[in-house]
């Protein structure tokens, strides 16, 4: 099913919404990849970067938030499983490498 063509109202907002925080967030890390914003690394204007690379985060999450919101009980509870899953997973590897940082030796990774 095409969210925006066959989808609902909600969908449709979920798809643009995304689409407004994917590109910025594209642009910025393709900008850093780029070394635009070399001269800034290291210094206290670097976490104005940061947040900018970070704010497009908290943007998908609630443009999430806002489709579970908008949705019938059966789809926002396969939803939060789905998110709860998966922010579960994400701190279970982040935990796991950082871990492994401090007491194997592993590389830290960029």
């Amino acid at each position: 099913m095409s969210r925006w063509s066959e989808g609902t109202e909600a969908d449709r907002k979920y798809v643009v919404r995304t689409m407004a925080f994917t590109i910025p967030y594209v642009a910025v890390n393709v900008a850093a990849i780029f070394g635009v914003f070399d001269q800034i690394i290291g210094k206290p204007a670097a976490w104005v970067l940061a947040a900018a690379v970070a704010a497009p985060i908290v943007g998908w999450i609630w443009a999430i938030l806002s489709l579970m919101q908008a949705s019938d009980e059966f789809v926002r509870a396969l939803m939060a499983k789905r998110f709860i899953v998966s922010a579960g997973l994400a701190m279970a590897i982040a935990s796991f490498w950082g871990f492994g940082e401090s007491y194997a030796n592993a590389p830290h990774l960029p």
